[in-house]
């Protein structure tokens, strides 16, 4: 774990700044300086949260990781690839989990969060699909297991667990020339039908 000397937030002017130092991955102490906050307490929260993703700190608000997980994936990860995990993490998975520590989120968490996605419904009263379900759920369960292989986390609380919806579609089923020479011949007699 890193080790932080922090100088604090410092007031200049009309705006306040952070100004600390750290220690990063490679071992050296960089400084870090931030301006421009309006508040006092909106420097002290930036300089809180800047630190503990800075320290690996699991204790941070499941957001910020959200933040560093995102930053750590996108070189590795084509522009649609992330542009997706971004579109499906902001719209099912940062509301629920958001403001929670990344430490506290346990198994029960988890299946109230699959539960609800189970629920919902849009106008027409459809839920989502198998395979939309499936994707949702490994996407956070992508985002722990990067916690706890990279930012030790003691485990994963997804693995607790089976995965909702289905990895894969039923498989589509097309007709062969035959059966559709056949059924073009049924209708033959329903122009409307035939002609479509």
């Amino acid at each position: 774990m890193a080790v932080f000397k922090d100088i604090g937030s410092v007031y200049k002017g009309k705006k306040w700044r952070v100004l600390c130092y750290y220690t990063d991955w490679r071992g050296q102490r960089v400084r870090h300086e931030k301006r421009g906050f309006e508040t006092r307490h909106d420097a002290l929260e930036y300089e809180r949260i800047f630190l503990a993703k800075q320290t690996k700190d699991i204790n941070m608000a499941f957001n910020s990781f959200v933040d560093i997980y995102l930053r750590d994936v996108t070189p590795q990860l084509k522009k649609s690839t992330i542009a997706n995990k971004i579109q499906i993490i902001d719209k099912h998975i940062r509301p629920y989990f958001s403001e929670m520590s990344l430490s506290e989120i346990t198994s029960t968490h988890i299946l109230q969060w699959q539960n609800e996605l189970l629920t919902m419904r849009d106008d027409d009263g459809k839920g989502y699909s198998p395979t939309y379900l499936r994707t949702i759920n490994n996407q956070l369960t992508a985002i722990f297991n990067h916690a706890v292989n990279y930012y030790d986390l003691p485990k994963n609380p997804c693995k607790a667990f089976k995965k909702i919806g289905k990895k894969s579609n039923k498989e589509m089923l097309f007709w062969t020339k035959e059966e559709y020479l056949k059924f073009s011949e049924a209708i033959q007699d329903k122009p409307i039908s035939y002609y479509a």
